[in-house]
């Protein structure tokens, strides 16, 4: 899942950015819209989180903008801006959630990870390929039972598998939905994480390698 963080506060942001990327999100930010409208148009994202007020101006306003312009993705609006007026102008600009600071990051991570399924809520809470089971909610991974312990990052990847099966999820589909920006395409990081999925899942081979093409979960058959 891959949340746009927009905060001018560099420490606030720094924060934020840590504990989301701590919980397996890649995170993009920015200082501003500016920088923000240049990310929202060259990347998907499923979360945004706003900050109240940024230097042009209140992000109520710039969110609705944006919403009549025809911006889908959930955003949460992140402020010290709380009394019962400023959350209703938030949530009448197109915020579908609201948190006060200061904050908590367990909290606002939990958040996060609630509007990231609303984005994607075709996909069930708890999915099944095989004897492999992805319980999205409770961040748990079982095979044949088994419960496995995989990196925030592991679990990102196999969490794509699983939403794109029987598709095959390509090396660059897998960075742009599992990593930020900071990532870098040409590296290896993609492999590293697969061949580590792979020894923890086990045997008989989970995951198959499309020549060409990427990356897709075997058939329990095959």
């Amino acid at each position: 899942m891959r949340v746009l963080v927009v905060e001018d506060d560099s420490d606030v942001r720094g924060v934020v950015v840590a504990a989301l990327r701590s919980a397996g999100f890649a995170v993009d930010q920015s200082a501003d819209w500016s920088q923000a409208d240049l990310a929202l148009s060259v990347n998907e994202y499923d979360c945004l989180v706003l900050d109240r007020m940024l230097p042009e101006g209140d992000s109520a306003d710039q969110l609705h903008r944006r919403r009549q312009a025809g911006l889908t993705v959930p955003a949460l609006m992140l402020t010290a801006l709380d009394d019962v007026h400023d959350r209703v102008v938030g949530f009448e600009s197109g915020a579908d959630d609201y948190v006060a600071k200061p904050f908590s990051s367990a909290e606002l991570v939990l958040r996060v990870r609630a509007l990231c399924r609303r984005q994607g809520s075709m996909l069930p809470p708890v999915m099944r390929v095989g004897d492999i089971e992805v319980d999205v909610a409770r961040r748990e991974v079982r095979r044949a039972g088994i419960l496995l312990t995989l990196t925030p990052k592991e679990f990102a990847v196999l969490e794509t598998l699983l939403a794109r099966h029987p598709s095959v999820v390509s090396r660059a589909e897998l960075i742009e939905h599992c990593w930020d920006e900071v990532a870098d395409p040409a590296s290896n990081v993609v492999d590293v994480i697969i061949a580590q999925l792979r020894r923890k899942l086990g045997e008989p081979l989970a995951i198959a390698t499309v020549r060409g093409a990427g990356y897709g979960l075997r058939h329990p058959s095959m």
